[in-house]
């Protein structure tokens, strides 16, 4: 847009990053030059155990040429049930390597929206952690298109001198499942040849990723190589990553957050990969204290659970360069407690499963500014390559500073749903994807999310974004974390309502919140309700639910 590109800071930015050498063709084409440029350094990081790249590289060739022995063709998926664990990455290499497509899966998933998963993508291999195959995963398999299965242990890579580092090739490690790591040392030790050793098109289909569900069943959004790719090296040139280094992995890997912006943008940089299994608060900054990261991103949620931790100090977080938030709201009251509880600045981004992550961002050493009529943090500058568009209703764009639908065009954007051509089209008119998100961009091409279209609450005709009450919220000094709905209201039709639940040590009443937001927005604002609970839900990646509390 020509009023965007005049802005002199922005257009030497864009500048200046167009001029920079193109991204791989794939991520694997980006890791195994990092395999053979930095073979003997460390690729994944999990508790005391270390992988070097070629110890990942040949693991991944093992893992090829099991699959494809087994009858694994190219174009086949292999879903990864998995949390943050070497093998997930082990797995998602060999895949691409056999010439096959990754479904990553939530693991927090169960029978019925595990069973979607592989009959929708047609799998044709399921990895997943060993309880979950006794669990639930090896009945759900039966009677699906599934025909190869691998499992996982949780505790095998977490050290150096632990024998399960590399497992005999001794056969299964579960009853109808062989051991992940087994079967790749097995194919090694009798030298199965490995596929497609030229690696992928960027124009093939690399993931098959599922949208949360928010809005309906769950769809399977294909993203390609090269939009993997693209975004993973603009993680890297935006966020300033360093020539060596530890990314931290925050976000699940099973998200298109943690698959793009750590573990692509890592592996493809010759930087390490430092992981711990699952979210949890304590075990993460003790990580922060081992693997001294340079970078991660992770949600508002994450970042405010670090907080409340005792053990949070900004000697834990003092070796980061860049820490971006991503895939839920960050409220700008959040930004300020993190920089006085860390010595960090929280740099906001934004990206959808169909954008392949990040389509707008923060640059490194700039701070978004508060868009003054709503108090919302600006999510960013559109990257280069996107072009970001604000819409009316009837598809027309929008000048600065006035609020309508955000479109997104680019070599991120994916090129439609798995096998829903009608979605596709309707999400995706000529290309250019259509978000669901109200928002605005100003004169200096300062991007702003408002809210989902379908979370504006009608209060006697006035619209209500529950962004802009949440954020109020967020500035009472008690509250953590805010939410609002719109409740069913006989006399307007809607009224507000706020869940909310409260920092460690603080106290407040329902009616000392509503008051608080009464004194800072319009009647037609301010909740009429506030709830307080011990946690609000949320999805694995941070997301608050905002459908549960309706």
């Amino acid at each position: 847009m020509s009023w965007y590109r005049s802005k002199p800071w922005l257009g030497q930015y864009d500048d200046a990053l167009r001029a920079e050498p193109a991204p791989p063709p794939s991520v694997l084409h980006g890791f195994r030059a990092s395999a053979a440029e930095a073979p003997e350094r460390t690729a994944l990081a999990y508790f005391d155990a270390r992988l070097s790249y070629r110890e990942t590289d040949e693991l991944s060739d093992g893992l090829a040429a099991h699959l494809a022995a087994r009858g694994f063709r190219p174009g086949d998926r292999l879903a990864i049930v998995l949390q943050n664990v070497p093998q997930f990455v082990v797995a998602l290499l060999g895949a691409w390597k056999a010439g096959g497509v990754v479904v990553p899966v939530n693991p927090m998933y169960r029978e019925r929206e595990l069973a979607h998963v592989l009959h929708d993508a047609e799998v044709a291999a399921v990895l997943c952690h060993e309880g979950a195959w006794h669990d639930f995963v090896r009945e759900t398999v039966a009677g699906s298109p599934v025909r190869i299965c691998l499992t996982a242990n949780e505790r095998d890579l977490q050290t150096r001198n632990d024998p399960r580092v590399l497992p005999a090739a001794d056969g299964p490690a579960v009853e109808g499942a062989d051991d992940v790591l087994a079967a790749a040392r097995a194919a090694l030790a009798q030298e199965l040849p490995v596929p497609a050793a030229a690696g992928p098109d960027p124009g093939a289909t690399a993931l098959i990723s599922y949208t949360s569900g928010t809005s309906g069943t769950p769809k399977g959004a294909t993203n390609t190589h090269g939009n993997l790719a693209f975004n993973a090296e603009g993680q890297r040139r935006l966020a300033g990553l360093p020539g060596e280094g530890t990314v931290f992995v925050l976000a699940p890997l099973f998200h298109i957050t943690g698959m793009v912006c750590q573990l692509a943008s890592a592996l493809c940089n010759r930087l390490t990969l430092a992981m711990a299994h699952r979210f949890e608060p304590g075990v993460v900054l003790d990580a922060f204290a081992e693997h001294r990261p340079v970078f991660t991103v992770g949600p508002s949620t994450a970042y405010t659970a670090l907080m409340a931790h005792p053990l949070t100090d900004r000697e834990r977080f003092s070796s980061f360069t860049a820490l971006y938030s991503g895939g839920a709201p960050l409220p700008p009251a959040v930004v300020e407690r993190f920089r006085e509880a860390s010595g960090q600045y929280l740099h906001n981004g934004y990206g959808l499963t169909e954008t392949s992550a990040p389509c707008v961002v923060v640059p490194r050493g700039r701070e978004a500014p508060v868009e003054p009529a709503s108090g919302t943090l600006s999510i960013g500058v559109p990257v280069p390559g996107a072009v970001v568009r604000i819409l009316d209703e009837k598809g027309a764009e929008l000048p600065p500073g006035e609020a309508g639908e955000i479109a997104v065009s680019g070599p991120m954007v994916v090129p439609g749903y798995w096998r829903r051509p009608e979605e596709s089209a309707a999400a995706l008119p000529g290309g250019e994807l259509l978000t669901g998100d109200v928002g605005l961009m100003d004169a200096d091409g300062w991007v702003y999310v408002v809210d989902r279209k379908k979370d504006m609450i009608n209060a006697s005709g006035f619209k209500v974004w529950p962004r802009e009450v949440e954020d109020v919220l967020y500035t009472h000094p008690a509250v953590r974390e805010a939410a609002v709905v719109g409740i069913p209201d006989e006399y307007r039709g809607e009224t507000v309502k706020a869940f909310v639940s409260l920092r460690p040590g603080e106290d407040a009443e329902p009616g000392e919140l509503v008051a608080y937001c009464k004194e800072r927005l319009a009647a037609y604002k301010y909740p009429r309700a506030v709830e307080i609970v011990e946690e609000l839900p949320k999805t694995t990646s941070g997301k608050i639910l905002r459908r549960e509390l309706r």
